[in-house]
């Protein structure tokens, strides 16, 4: 029995003024060629097409004063519509330096999702009516900001994308990558053995894969030990 597509795709509808940014993942690498297997479906829904003003103009002054621009509420609120119609019961987030942090372990609960529409803000944010009544819900990508949520939107796409059956063909390279069981990665070798008079360690050359399993945990509890010792909090 043929196996339906819908299975396993994920779909991701994008809220920016500028959807050209996305080519660095819709064209290249890993998530580009998802996307043209189908895995994957991007679609893009620019707030200009459904502005009403003959300049097309997406912004506005806030009401109170204040400095900057925010994005119109009625153009996105329209884009937004028109991305539901084609992604039915689809979750809406905004990516805001508000929202949660996004880490590794949020990715399964958003895969199984199916359907994302994601809001790139842009200037000093969006009208908060549309937060109110059309977000789900906000994410961020770290503690500082961003000229757009354009980047954001491309970080979690990219992490979201790689778990999705059928991306990475190498399960077991997903399984043992950093963050996926709160411990960084070891480190990684490749040939010459002997390049600049620096050595790969012979463990590593040994053959001898009980040794090499019990070394490479023990440096990546180590790196974790060095580099980021609150995860190993979260291991007990």
């Amino acid at each position: 029995m043929k196996k339906k597509n819908n299975d396993t795709t994920i779909w991701f509808n994008i809220i920016t003024i500028f959807p050209e940014m996305f080519r660095t993942i819709t064209d290249y690498g890993i998530i580009g060629q998802a996307v043209k297997k189908k895995i994957i479906n991007i679609n893009f829904f620019n707030p200009r097409n459904f502005s009403k003003n003959k300049y097309k103009s997406i912004d506005d002054r806030p009401y109170g004063g204040g400095p900057g621009m925010l994005m119109s509420a009625e153009p996105l609120y329209l884009a937004i519509q028109q991305a539901k119609s084609i992604s039915k019961n689809a979750i809406v987030i905004y990516l805001s330096p508000q929202g949660k942090v996004f880490q590794q372990n949020n990715i399964k609960q958003l895969i199984t999702r199916k359907k994302i529409i994601f809001i790139c803000g842009r200037y000093e944010g969006i009208d908060q009516r549309i937060i109110d009544n059309q977000v789900d819900e906000e994410w961020s990508i770290g503690s500082y900001i961003l000229t757009g949520g354009e980047l954001a939107a491309m970080v979690m796409i990219d992490s979201i994308s790689r778990l999705v059956p059928g991306v990475i063909k190498t399960k077991k390279s997903i399984e043992e990558d950093s963050f996926s069981n709160n411990l960084l990665d070891y480190p990684s070798y490749t040939r010459p053995q002997i390049i600049r008079k620096m050595l790969v360690p012979k463990v590593l050359l040994s053959g001898n894969h009980n040794q090499i399993r019990l070394w490479r945990l023990k440096q990546s509890l180590g790196n974790t030990w060095i580099k980021r010792p609150d995860l190993l909090k979260k291991k007990h």
